[in-house]
């Protein structure tokens, strides 16, 4: 057999044929449009837009060449637009770096005058003190209050000359239009005799250069700038003219209950508010003693007491308010007392009552006014920029400057010391030792105030501390046990330095210097007061301010100390 019988048989295998693309799956396909019917569909077309171009209106060359116009005047805006964009952008980056580069080349005192005159600016751009009422109404007064008051005819004979001169015995500078002559008598001023006989009994026979000037001025109607060192009796300048209106409007009508007040006194801290009104009800109480004149009822309106304490003189015709702004407005809101007879607004402490810290308050108590009134403003310091606001809110004021506004009383003896931090407790028992008591420590930090205390305590000494965080029984207490003799020392912070007036004070230490410089003066002004001498110590460090120094240093060369 041969090979070719045992090969396997070869067997032609036709592949299978391809599926045709017409596959409705397959998206790709595109029918075949014979020629003919394409042609037939390109002539419709044609045709149609023959159409459609018939019916519009052939467009003119004058249009499209208005049309080129417009678009070139759109375009250029959009360019003008953006250049100018980015003209300001690098102008302001400009600006910004040479004003950089000015402030690297300024000291740091220009830079401080230019802070300031950004405030003065800022100042001048706040409204004028006064109420809503008269703001919406644009109601502005041109004359002062019309008063009963006159000076005794040999004063008013005397001529300008006469008066300048006597304002220049007394140092006494004085800026306004038409103003009062002063005075250099309380009998002269027509004081009623029973508060005449009460001063007498004080050992005051003759007025002092503030109130030389200060109440014929007030007496006359005028609104006051009162500015006088600590201790120049400042408080009888204020509180005697409210007395003697509240006098004539009881003359004219007696007050029943629900009128009143007259005239309000506000003070920036409680204790001050509470001296003043226990001088004004000794003062009331004289006159109603003589049964010469009415009794006049007196408000102490302050936080920290209950107002149902003082419910006899609401329950009366109320006559005088002496009062803190925070207490004062809550009494007003509820209505227990209202402003339609008042005419008579005091600020003690002025400078911090007209301050960023109590400005709101005090115009809120401005928008309770129905009618014109006396305004008085008084403090031992007084900014620049404090007087120049008030001038502008006040009526043809008269302003009384007896000394530098902010300058030390030139009866205290100031003595400053170096003394390092952790020697300062020690140090103090040493500078006890100079006077004899009562003396006054003052503090700018409370836990310091409370320390204090307690170092004295265990060494033996009678002290109490007077600050913010206590209560005002506390507060009222120390006040008292210092006063009276019971304690010799007093610890306070900044809360006691301004208004309070203690007797026969010698001496006072500054344990830690305060920050604005009239701080300090009015802590200074405890001591040296009613025309007696005082010593003052103030221990610096290297814990100092530099700056502070520096007002330090100029404030001791005005007063001729080293």
């Amino acid at each position: 057999m041969s090979d070719d019988e045992f090969r396997p048989k070869r067997r032609r295998v036709r592949s299978p044929s391809p599926k045709p693309d017409g596959d409705d799956d397959d998206d790709s396909y595109v029918p075949y449009v014979p020629v003919a019917q394409r042609r037939e569909e390109k002539f419709a077309k044609l045709q149609s837009w023959g159409v459609r171009s018939g019916r519009e209106r052939p467009k003119k060359p004058q249009d499209d060449a208005e049309e080129k116009e417009q678009e070139l005047k759109e375009e250029e805006l959009r360019r003008e637009k953006a250049r100018r964009e980015r003209t300001l952008l690098l102008e302001a980056q400009e600006v910004h770096k040479k004003k950089a580069a000015e402030d690297a080349k300024k000291t740091v005192e220009e830079k401080a005058e230019e802070a300031d005159a950004e405030i003065l600016e800022a100042i001048k751009s706040r409204r004028k003190l006064a109420s809503d009422m008269e703001l919406a109404k644009g109601i502005k007064y041109t004359e002062s209050l019309q008063t009963s008051w006159r000076p005794p005819r040999f004063i008013r004979e005397r001529t300008e000359e006469q008066h300048r001169k006597l304002r220049d015995k007394y140092h006494i500078i004085v800026e306004g239009d038409d103003i009062p002559p002063p005075i250099e008598s309380f009998r002269d001023m027509k004081v009623p005799q029973p508060i005449l006989d009460y001063l007498k009994s004080k050992k005051i026979t003759s007025p002092t250069p503030i109130q030389l000037q200060g109440i014929p001025a007030a007496f006359s109607g005028r609104d006051i700038i009162g500015i006088a060192f600590t201790g120049s009796g400042k408080t009888l300048a204020f509180c005697l003219p409210l007395i003697m209106a509240a006098l004539e409007e009881e003359a004219k009508l007696p007050f029943v209950q629900g009128e009143g007040p007259v005239g309000i006194i506000l003070c920036p801290s409680r204790e001050l508010a509470n001296q003043t009104y226990e001088n004004m009800v000794i003062w009331c109480s004289e006159l109603a003693k003589s049964g010469k004149y009415p009794q006049l009822n007196c408000l102490l309106c302050i936080g920290g007491i209950s107002m149902s304490e003082q419910g006899h003189a609401l329950n009366k015709g109320l006559h005088i308010v002496v009062a803190t702004p925070g207490r004062l407005i809550d009494m007003l809101e509820k209505k227990r007392f209202t402003f339609n007879n008042c005419k008579y607004l005091c600020m003690d402490e002025a400078d911090r009552m007209i301050d960023l810290g109590f400005e709101d308050d005090v115009r809120n108590i401005m928008s309770f006014f129905k009618r014109q009134r006396q305004t008085l403003l008084f403090s031992a310091t007084m900014p620049r920029k404090i007087q120049d606001f008030a001038r502008e809110s006040l009526i043809k004021p008269v302003l009384v400057n007896v000394g530098r506004a902010g300058a030390a009383n030139l009866d205290v003896l100031q003595v400053v010391e170096y003394v390092k931090q952790e020697a300062k407790m020690v140090y103090l028992l040493e500078c006890l030792q100079k006077t004899p008591p009562p003396v006054i420590i003052f503090s700018e930090n409370k836990n310091e105030v409370d320390d204090i205390q307690e170092y004295l305590l265990l060494k033996g000494v009678e002290a109490v501390a007077i600050h913010g965080s206590k209560t005002q029984e506390e507060r009222q207490y120390a006040i008292k046990a210092f006063k009276s003799g019971a304690k010799d020392v007093m610890v306070a912070s900044g809360v006691a330095s301004k208004g309070l007036d203690f007797n026969e004070i010698q001496h006072v230490i500054i344990f830690s210097m305060p920050k604005e410089i009239e701080d300090y003066v009015h802590q200074i002004g405890r001591t040296g007061r009613s025309g007696k001498t005082g010593i003052a110590t103030t221990f610096v460090n290297m814990n100092t301010p530099e700056q502070t120094l520096l007002d330090l240093k100029y404030l001791l060369m005005e007063a001729g100390q080293k």
